[in-house]
């Protein structure tokens, strides 16, 4: 893995990327579904800048005030700061380019969050931006050996993924190939790119979707 002065230099350059793609957006587009269920384009955008602005204290306080139950606090954070005016969540998101603060999990975690739920926000609205190929390889890295909160290591057991446009591989078995966002994105649960795959894994994979 990268270390953390690496990972957070991805964090921000992505943080940045995803700004000015909401800047880009018109009001429609802030309303339509997200690829997170029951969430628009404006309440992932809340929850993206919710785990940019959370620190240890803040996670805990919420925690507690949510009955310890991840999920509740985490909708709560979206639906509270998916509530501010877009400009406001643009110009808080572009503030946490330069800073370190995170909740009490692995650094890496911060990018997969702005990583896939950038893609959350762009792929219904067909809005394609470059992302930096280092940033989604950490993210393969780290969600290959995680289950908690996408279930990603229980998706993927029992296959070998092989990425098409860079040097990653993981896992044995029955074969699942696309390009590393492609892979990634299924790999945390997003049916939606499960056609971009190729592979006699693919079959088994959609099942757990």
């Amino acid at each position: 893995m990268p270390n953390s002065a690496t990972t957070w230099k991805l964090i921000h350059s992505e943080r940045e990327a995803l700004a000015n793609t909401l800047e880009g957006l018109t009001p429609e587009q802030w309303g339509e579904p997200s690829l997170c269920a029951g969430w628009s384009i404006q309440l992932a955008a809340g929850h993206v800048l919710a785990g940019a602005e959370q620190t240890p204290l803040a996670f805990t306080t919420g925690l507690i005030k949510s009955g310890l139950r991840f999920n509740t606090m985490v909708n709560r954070d979206a639906r509270r700061l998916g509530a501010l005016a877009p400009k406001e969540i643009i110009e808080r998101l572009r503030a946490r380019t330069t800073t370190t603060n995170h909740p009490p999990a692995p650094v890496s975690a911060m990018l997969g969050e702005v990583v896939v739920h950038g893609e959350d926000i762009r792929r219904p609205l067909g809005v394609h931006a470059k992302i930096a190929t280092d940033a989604v390889v950490e993210c393969l890295e780290m969600y290959k050996g995680a289950n908690f909160p996408v279930g990603a290591k229980k998706r993927i057991a029992g296959l070998k993924l092989s990425a098409s446009d860079v040097d990653w591989s993981h896992g044995a078995g029955p074969e699942v190939s696309g390009s590393a966002l492609s892979l990634l994105m299924v790999m945390t649960g997003r049916g939606v790119a499960v056609d971009e795959l190729s592979g006699e894994g693919v079959a088994i994979l959609r099942t757990r979707l």
